[in-house]
């Protein structure tokens, strides 16, 4: 019987990293052939608008549709996700409502630069202001995954401005809970070449964060993945899963804390907890601290949904969400 024994050393590094490298430059030469239509194969799905305001020195993308005499829905999207994360809602909700959807910096259709940090503090900064650019009052923000702790950060900044929360499988406190699947694309150079390299998070997200497969068409699928179409593109998605702040020295830790203690002052807005019970990032735990933090917070609770709740129950969280800002107006 042969016996393979693998060893580990500093001497592997350079190695790796000039592997990593090579992979980067085949796959940098082979995208830049791909189609240059930022909506090849999804159009029907995302008919909106593109409007841009530059946050920070650069171009963040936003949809704004809609009217609705003033009151203002801001969604917030995650990672690996973008604002066509949120068009069945937007769709749903447009002529009643002014609705607004950014892409993160990195994200969607936004600039994705290198000489930017990728950090909590800085995701909130350009939320904030862009917010006050816009100068957004009595804003119902619609946030997932990320877009919790980023958007309930801009609130805490900016409390006057918010008036009402729904927040969907998400956190905006800390934890030490962290999926395998996702703790091993933490791993260094593995990661980066999952995630950089293969798209592996963008592509597993679209079996793994849905409940209902058969509504991820052919279009759904093109829409998700195309803004992270290459090493490049595909930047954020990386330094997202890299800011995840588990211990006290993480960089965003401090900026996390801050979040989470000014969270108090909105324990008595009016908040939807939308919850797709098939989660297994977010879990019903989160969704518990979430009521334990809000006891006057209002849940709905989807038992064949997953992570993407908008994906599988949008049909449901539609109506839930109009009777909720029906019956507390933004102040």
């Amino acid at each position: 019987m042969l016996t393979l024994k693998l060893t580990w050393n500093n001497s592997h590094v350079p190695s790796l990293t000039c592997c990593l490298e090579l992979i980067r430059i085949r796959l940098m030469s082979h995208e830049s052939a791909e189609s240059t239509d930022p909506r090849e194969g999804f159009r029907d799905e995302y008919p909106f608008e593109s409007h841009y305001a530059v946050v920070g020195g650069h171009r963040m993308h936003y949809i704004d549709e809609g009217g609705g005499g003033g009151e203002i829905l801001l969604f917030v999207h995650g990672n690996p996700t973008w604002s066509f994360a949120w068009r069945n809602l937007i769709k749903g909700l447009r002529e009643e409502y002014r609705v607004v959807a950014v892409d993160h910096i990195g994200c969607g259709f936004s600039d994705k630069p290198h000489e930017y940090s990728y950090q909590l503090r800085d995701r909130i900064r350009d939320l904030c202001e862009f917010v006050e650019m816009l100068n957004l009052e009595r804003i119902t923000l619609c946030a997932h995954d990320w877009g919790g702790a980023i958007g309930m950060g801009a609130a805490t900044q900016l409390p006057n401005r918010f008036s009402r929360f729904v927040l969907m499988n998400t956190a905006a406190f800390r934890s030490r809970r962290i999926p395998f699947r996702i703790a091993i694309c933490r791993v260094p150079i593995l990661g980066t070449l999952a995630l950089r390299g293969l798209n592996a998070f963008s592509r597993a997200a679209l079996t793994m964060a849905v409940a209902k497969r058969e509504r991820m068409t052919a279009a759904v699928r093109a829409g998700f993945l195309a803004p992270y179409n290459s090493w490049h593109n595909r930047i954020a998605v990386q330094h997202f899963v890299k800011d995840i702040p588990l211990a006290e020295s993480h960089p965003s830790y401090q900026t996390l804390v801050e979040v989470e203690q000014g969270l108090e002052q909105f324990r008595d807005s009016p908040m939807l907890l939308i919850w797709g019970m098939r989660d297994w990032c977010f879990t019903n735990e989160f969704l518990e601290e979430f009521e334990r933090r809000f006891p006057t917070a209002e849940s709905l609770r989807l038992d064949d949904a997953g992570h993407y709740v908008f994906e599988d129950a949008h049909e449901h969280i539609i109506p839930r969400l109009q009777k909720f800002l029906t019956k507390h107006q933004a102040t």
